[in-house]
């Protein structure tokens, strides 16, 4: 059998021995993906063929003007293309049902290159089902929907179909697959500092150069797939190929991502494809009038925590529309990959409801695994890395599931990083339940080095889960309300600022050197973004206040937010100068508790830390493997970094070759309170 061949046990048993009991369980799972895999090959031509649905499915536009639709919906006896084409008349334009359940039209030109329907009008598919009702649908491939608030909550459907003349043509080519993703996590609609949404042409204009400007080399970009309800944070979706129009056309969004590739930054898509929006209106739910089209039906196809649909990865049309998605995305707006959304909620028939991980094995690959949905995740990395090898796939996975990072070839799931979800849990509950002498230093290096062998983490201090109302920024949880009073370089550095910008710093660097291969920071937190998010609801009165970023208060240089932002800059130019994320995991030679002393070494430098409250230390001897003279490269007391110049750059100091916490050589190094320096040879 083709799985059994192209599967071998013994390279997942070099990766981790304790797998051996249940290499039945992914050998398993690797024969239904290839199952899949072969269905694809032998009765769609293959990836390159399966993937391109979106050019059969949905409106399609030739190049005389004749315009295709097709539409899946097994279930309606009748169906109507309507909209104001034909003055949204039910009986002009019938479609056809082929044996699949495929409905089909196809509208002649107007003139010759004229379409009959004209752009960006409105359209529905109007369906008879078999108790004689009639129901009427967004298409589900549609490509734009708007939405007018001042009539209805629900979205139109939108024919989009630009002139040459008015589709933007790219410019740039993609950059090549960064070495190591340092990741800028952002939100086109907050990224103004105004009380509105902001837009892709303001994104592009006005923070793409503040990201460029930090050396973040990768964005994520996060609620672009349409969702009706802005406070989701686009987690809630209805029309899975249409961009968000609440901050412009498909064309300002294709004009930002070349842009961002054009600075040579690679741009990601938070994909969901988890679960999907309830909405029956303006979504998939109920699409043809059953409960059992694109999602399970019954309790099966209804998530209890988000009171939304799940899909069906077991029907070939859903598993056709979900890797359409993707590659849509690659093609339509030149989007270098993805990260994917909810992945421990679908690799779990329990979806993490009400469950921890212990770390025991049979918790993922006994009955809890939902195999269904890892097959189609396999099947999702496998063709975007075969028809893209320069994709980038990450996984929001709470569980810590083996071999999700290892390619499917080897019995993996295929994913290139995972999130550290671990490492912002850590911090908020430090900051929250602990005091800082009370921080166990070997704790810390635990939580940030643990991390499968061979997998690839992006490690991260904080994301946009940790800013969301109800939780708080790590500036706000460090500085509190003295942020609104204490800021300025006009008013004293009170012991509780000054604490907040030496951990608010120490953290980040910690984490970037040390947690992974790849780095995240979310939209405005790297200069200590004050509060937490909170989107327009009804519950605050449908404010903007906590639903934008205040880029003016890092911009004013009377305020003590620059100081944070310039040690961002310097960190990311710095690992981009020494490549530390893509070498080998750090040696830690010192995690002491009493002293609250953490040292390693990583990539050739050596990183001291030192957590203590209010004990600095005189030539205090690190260890470190490679002789030789080192210079301080990087150290957080700068006054440009906001700290008080015990510290500074330069500096000579030369190693002794005695053995000194397992390393070959020392070297003495001053390191005040509270501050962290980066050595260099």
């Amino acid at each position: 059998m083709a799985a059994a061949s192209s599967f071998d046990p013994q390279s997942v048993l070099k990766l981790d021995g304790y797998l051996e009991p249940f290499i039945p369980a992914i050998a398993h799972r690797h024969e239904r993906f290839q199952k899949w895999k072969d269905t694809i090959d032998q009765c769609e031509g293959g990836y390159e063929k399966f993937t391109r649905g979106f050019e059969k499915m949905g409106f399609n536009v030739k190049e005389s003007g004749e315009v295709v639709y097709r539409e899946w919906a097994p279930n309606a006896t009748e169906a109507h293309l309507i909209g104001d084409f034909n003055q949204w008349n039910r009986m002009t334009h019938p479609l056809k049902k082929n044996d699949f359940g495929v409905w089909e039209i196809t509208l002649p030109p107007k003139a010759p290159g004229v379409c009959a329907i004209p752009h960006d009008s409105k359209v529905k598919i109007s369906m008879i089902t078999p108790s004689g009702a009639r129901i009427e649908r967004i298409p589900a491939w549609i490509r734009r929907v708007t939405q007018d608030l001042s009539f209805s909550p629900a979205y139109e459907g939108r024919f989009w179909n630009p002139s040459a003349s008015e589709r933007y043509q790219f410019k740039n080519s993609r950059p090549p697959q960064p070495r190591a993703t340092r990741i800028y996590e952002a939100h086109v609609g907050i990224s103004t500092a105004e009380h509105r949404v902001g837009t892709y042409k303001e994104f592009m204009k006005d923070t793409l150069p503040r990201i460029h400007a930090l050396g973040y080399n990768t964005i994520q970009l996060m609620a672009v797939m349409e969702h009706p309800y802005y406070a989701s944070f686009g987690y809630q979706v209805t029309s899975f190929f249409a961009a968000s129009s609440r901050y412009g056309t498909p064309e300002e969004l294709r004009e930002l991502v070349d842009t961002a590739h054009g600075m040579g930054i690679t741009v990601l898509l938070d994909v969901v494809h988890s679960h999907a929006c309830k909405n029956v209106l303006d979504g998939l739910n109920a699409f043809d009038g059953t409960d059992h089209l694109y999602f399970h039906e019954g309790s099966k196809g209804r998530h209890e925590l988000w009171d939304s649909r799940l899909f069906n990865y077991g029907s070939h049309e859903v598993m056709r529309f979900l890797l359409s998605n993707l590659r849509f995305y690659i093609e339509e707006y030149q989007f270098d990959g993805f990260r994917f959304d909810g992945v421990t909620s679908m690799m779990y028939v329990h979806h993490g409801i009400g469950t921890g991980f212990s770390g025991g094995y049979h918790e993922y690959f006994g009955p809890g695994a939902d195999e269904e949905a890892i097959v189609y995740l396999m099947l999702a990395n496998d063709a975007m890395h075969a028809l893209y090898p320069s994709v980038i796939t990450i996984a929001e996975d709470v569980s810590g599931m083996p071999l999700l990072c290892i390619p499917v070839s080897q019995g993996g799931v295929g994913f290139d990083y995972r999130l550290s979800m671990a490492i912002p849990d850590m911090w908020i509950k430090l900051l929250k339940h602990k005091t800082d002498d009370e921080w166990d230093m070997g704790d810390i290096v635990h939580t940030l080095t643990n991390r499968r062998h061979g997998e690839k983490s992006i490690a991260y201090a904080e994301s946009h889960d940790q800013a969301l109302v109800g939780d708080k920024t790590l500036a706000f949880w460090l500085m509190d309300k003295e942020m609104y009073t204490h800021m300025s370089d006009l008013t004293p550095m009170t012991p509780i600022i000054a604490r907040g910008l030496a951990l608010h710093k120490m953290i980040r660097l910690l984490v970037h050197s040390l947690g992974g291969e790849g780095y995240l920071n979310f939209e405005g937190n790297e200069f200590g973004h004050p509060e937490w998010l909170d989107f327009p609801r009804e519950g605050n009165n449908n404010s903007f206040q906590h639903a934008r970023r205040q880029w003016n208060i890092v911009d004013d240089q009377l305020l003590r937010y620059q100081y944070l932002n310039n040690f961002d800059a310097a960190m990311n130019h710095l690992e981009e100068e020494h490549k530390w994320l893509s070498a080998s995991q750090a040696y830690v030679s010192l995690k002491h508790g009493g002293g609250m002393m953490i040292a390693y070494e990583r990539s050739g430098l050596l990183f001291v830390f030192n957590f203590h409250p209010t004990k600095s230390f005189t030539d205090y001897r690190v260890g470190v493997d490679e002789a030789g003279e080192y210079h301080i490269i990087l150290t957080s007391d700068e006054k440009k970094f906001g700290g008080f110049e015990n510290v500074s750059c330069g500096g000579k100091f030369t190693t002794t070759p005695m053995e000194w916490n397992g390393r070959k050589n020392w070297l003495q190094v001053y390191i005040p309170s509270r501050t962290c320096l980066v050595l260099g040879k």
